[in-house]
């Protein structure tokens, strides 16, 4: 088996990017990742449905931003190829939209570099978040992300993985830094407002031996929009309600946008929001 996969694959240690396949109900995954998932399922069984909307909210995310005329999209900690990509999902509001993928993961690499079958407008680029310019700097970037002009970064359910002292905001920030005016961000992070249960789900992670970072409060995780403007979290636009809201609200046709899921049970989501660079 272990002839399949490179040889810095871990199958022993559970993968973030493999547990999150898992969850989407994707095959690229371990029974070491499955268990990991069903442990945290018996005490938080909201990270089911907490996985299947973040992914719906990318892709309403990727349309809502290539609506506007962004044409070039730098999606960090991108993850395993799954049914709806982010570069399918760019293209088809924009034929000549243009994707690289970013993520430390050498599985997730594997798999994205096989994913692309069109290197004109894709791209794969194995790399961490904290290498900032390296990121932007790379070959695989530069042929095809021109930071003169409006670019999308995206950071979906990316900066919980990384521990404070890996100062994940600042190195987003950072990137940030150097992008032209008219881009924009698309940003969830896993939230809790109940400190005991984030505790609890950082400890457990951590505990499998797997590289993370922490369960924050949306007070934390709102840091990622310093000095950029949000979008609505409306359908129609309107300026009215939080514009930071649980991921499964933010623009569905069906849902009003809600600060927290309604439910007082659940206490973990993923808060998300758009916002643009003036």
């Amino acid at each position: 088996m272990a002839d399949r996969f490179p040889p810095d694959i871990d199958m022993d240690t559970p993968s973030i990017a493999r547990m999150y396949d898992y969850l989407l109900g994707g095959k690229d995954n371990f029974e070491v990742d499955r268990v990991a998932c069903n442990v945290l399922l018996d005490r938080v069984p909201e990270v089911f449905a907490l996985a299947n909307d973040n992914r719906a909210y990318l892709t309403r995310a990727v349309e809502f931003v290539a609506s506007r005329g962004v044409e070039q999209f730098l999606d960090l900690g991108a993850g395993l190829p799954t049914a709806d990509n982010t570069h399918h999902v760019a293209q088809r509001a924009n034929p000549g939209a243009r994707v690289v993928y970013v993520d430390n993961d050498p599985i997730v690499a594997a798999h994205g570099r096989a994913l692309i079958d069109d290197g004109r407008r894709t791209a794969f680029l194995h790399e961490d978040l904290r290498a900032g310019d390296g990121i932007l700097d790379a070959p695989e970037t530069r042929r095809l992300i021109d930071t003169d002009l409006p670019v999308c970064l995206m950071a979906v359910s990316l900066l919980h993985c990384v521990p404070d002292d890996g100062d994940p905001f600042g190195a987003l920030g950072s990137l940030v830094d150097r992008l032209a005016p008219g881009s924009h961000v698309i940003f969830s992070h896993c939230v809790t407002d109940d400190p005991a249960a984030g505790e609890w789900i950082t400890e457990k992670i951590l505990s499998f031996g797997t590289p993370w970072g922490r369960v924050r409060s949306e007070r934390e995780a709102e840091a990622a929009f310093a000095g950029l403007e949000l979008a609505s979290a409306w359908t129609d636009e309107r300026d009215s309600g939080p514009r930071t809201v649980d991921c499964a609200t933010w623009r569905h046709p069906e849902r009003a946008p809600l600060r927290r899921p309604a439910d007082p049970d659940v206490t973990l989501w993923e808060m998300a929001g758009v916002a643009v660079k003036r």
